[in-house]
């Protein structure tokens, strides 16, 4: 008997403190409970529950779980609820609930079902814990890993995945997606005349400009910089999409109000075709940034479509960028010179250096065709560098041979004028190591690099125009021609451009241009060059328009150094 109380005693003992834990438990959880009875009543809460709903046991107990419903659920979503817990007893998900002071928040909530021991359900034991923060956390990290945080457009990443998902749709439906790349033209100059602050503005600007020349179910993504992208999904026909494309001109070149001020810039526009032009993402995108190049090269402002011309294009430039990086040391650089006349007495004392490339395999290249190529590899900055070195070398043996005072003009790209290139230094060295007059360089630079108003470029000017060296403004009228800069910068000669001369005719408008022109450039103590020089009509409405000097194939081609010797001794 006195065992069998022991026992008793034991058990008992044992239930209590286990009781004791469990309460514990449900006291200091950092999860919400609350248990309702088989009525779905609320019977018990715990102090985790109060701190997230903000209801304290009194307000809760004996009331329906419904007072913490948010409202924004549907009926079909507390039916699958029920569903889930009459077949299992059991259910677990994200839902979202309202505190007592209406806050709407997000929780994860786990039911369970206690059954007595008829198999009926005794209590419902509900935990939950508030995600709100959590989420919203998760979310942040999203957006920051799939948009663009100035323009709150998908970046290049959301944009891979948007296309890859469009490519499956299309394939599956047989409708054609356009891809179109676009790239804001002059849009450096802005950043750097305005600052980075109006730039950004004119970005934020542009994207909504964008957007909103497209449908909503469409995608348009900012790959990095002034480059956006635009997938145009689910098309019938390819036409449709022309007049996207003159919207998207249109709106591009409307003038930018930035808070005080105006900027002005228009787009260059690829477009290419699934799976008319390509199967694949890498190729659509290639496909892409082919036609949008070819846009630049066509003057800007305009669109280019993707063609198998362009594809066999961009294959030629991919081989003579790799083809270039071993021409210089391959020694198949050579510099030809084109004399400059006076008009007024024919005497040649001034020439332009220009680079030819003579390609073991391809003969002559054309200096349009691998230029810009060197410009876009760097490769500009070292075959720069050579042209300087053997032009000035040329000068110091005309002025020997020929004239004291002969001057040899050489062409420098904006490449050359970034901060993190410091020729200029080592060039004034190589004039003083030959004993050469800075007077016997010009140095020709486009409109275009006095855009650019920064320090790495004005510097550089200064110290050649300390240096005696003139500077020559080359093809003038066809870009950013302003009065401003030339007031700004001491130029010394305006190059007119070849454009301007090749009409040149009697009461032509191209005439009247060239005479405005030089008598502007004469007011401001400026010398003119006329390019381009074929006839001797041209010639003479040149000259006695007062142009002081003439350039072209009427006087000589570009020759190499033998050759222009015998020229100019004859």
């Amino acid at each position: 008997m006195a065992s069998a109380i022991e026992r008793d005693v034991t058990a008992r003992k044992l239930t209590e403190e286990s009781m004791r834990q469990a309460t514990m438990v449900f006291e200091n959880s950092s999860e919400a409970m609350m248990v309702t009875n088989a009525d779905n009543i609320i019977i018990s809460v715990n102090p985790a529950f109060t701190s997230v709903t903000g209801y304290t046991p009194d307000e809760a107990l004996g009331k329906n779980p419904g007072i913490l419903d948010s409202g924004l659920h549907d009926e079909f979503f507390f039916q699958a609820i029920r569903t889930s817990l009459e077949a299992t007893g059991h259910w677990e998900g994200e839902i979202t609930g309202r505190r007592k002071n209406t806050e709407i928040y997000s929780e994860w909530r786990k039911v369970n079902a206690i059954y007595d021991e008829a198999g009926s359900v005794h209590r419902w034991i509900t935990l939950f814990s508030d995600i709100t923060l959590k989420k919203k956390s998760d979310e942040l990290i999203w957006e920051q890993a799939n948009f663009d945080s100035l323009t709150s457009l998908p970046n290049r990443y959301m944009f891979h995945n948007r296309l890859e998902q469009e490519i499956k749709k299309a394939s599956r439906t047989g409708a054609s997606i356009a891809l179109i790349l676009l790239d804001l033209d002059h849009f450096k100059e802005v950043n750097d005349t305005y600052g980075h602050n109006i730039g950004d503005l004119l970005l934020k600007e542009a994207a909504w400009r964008l957007s909103s020349c497209v449908r909503g179910i469409d995608t348009v993504a900012r790959l990095g910089g002034d480059e956006f992208t635009v997938i145009l999904g689910g098309l019938n026909n390819t036409i449709s999409i022309n007049r996207i494309v003159r919207d998207i001109l249109h709106e591009m070149a409307e003038p930018f109000q930035l808070g005080n001020e105006v900027a002005y810039v228009s787009a260059s526009i690829g477009v290419t075709f699934y799976p008319q032009d390509a199967n694949d993402i890498e190729a659509l995108v290639r496909n892409g940034d082919q036609a949008m190049y070819a846009a630049k090269n066509q003057g800007r402002n305009c669109a280019s479509y993707f063609t198998r011309t362009l594809h066999e294009a961009a294959q030629t430039r991919m081989r003579l960028a790799s083809d270039l990086r071993g021409a210089l040391a391959g020694g198949q650089f050579q510099l030809h010179y084109q004399p400059i006349l006076d008009l007024a007495t024919g005497s040649v004392h001034k020439a332009e250096a220009l680079l030819r490339w003579h390609h073991p395999k391809l003969g002559l290249v054309n200096p349009a065709d691998f230029i810009s190529i060197a410009e876009e590899t760097r490769m500009i900055v070292d075959i720069g560098d050579w042209v300087f070195r053997t032009a000035v070398q040329q000068a110091k043996d005309w002025r020997m041979s020929h004239c004291a005072e002969f001057q040899i003009s050489i062409n420098t790209s904006p490449v050359q004028y970034r901060k993190d290139v410091d020729l200029h230094e080592t060039w004034l060295e190589y004039l003083q190591e030959l004993e050469l007059p800075g007077q016997s360089v010009v140095i020709e630079i486009t409109e275009g690099l006095l855009m650019d108003a920064s320090p790495a470029v004005t510097s550089k000017l200064l110290a050649f125009r300390n240096a005696g060296l003139q500077i020559s403004m080359d093809d003038f009228g066809t870009g950013y021609s302003s009065l401003g800069y030339l007031k700004r910068f001491d130029i010394d000669y305006l190059k007119i451009d070849q454009s301007f001369v090749q009409s040149l005719a009697p009461e032509s408008n191209d005439l009247a241009l060239c005479e405005a022109i030089i008598v502007m450039a004469h007011k401001l103590g400026i010398k003119v060059i006329a390019e381009g020089i074929e006839t001797e009509a041209q010639r003479d409405l040149l000259a006695l328009s007062g142009c002081d000097y003439g350039q072209g194939n009427l006087f000589s081609k570009p020759v190499p150094a033998d050759e222009f010797e015998n020229l100019i001794k004859r």
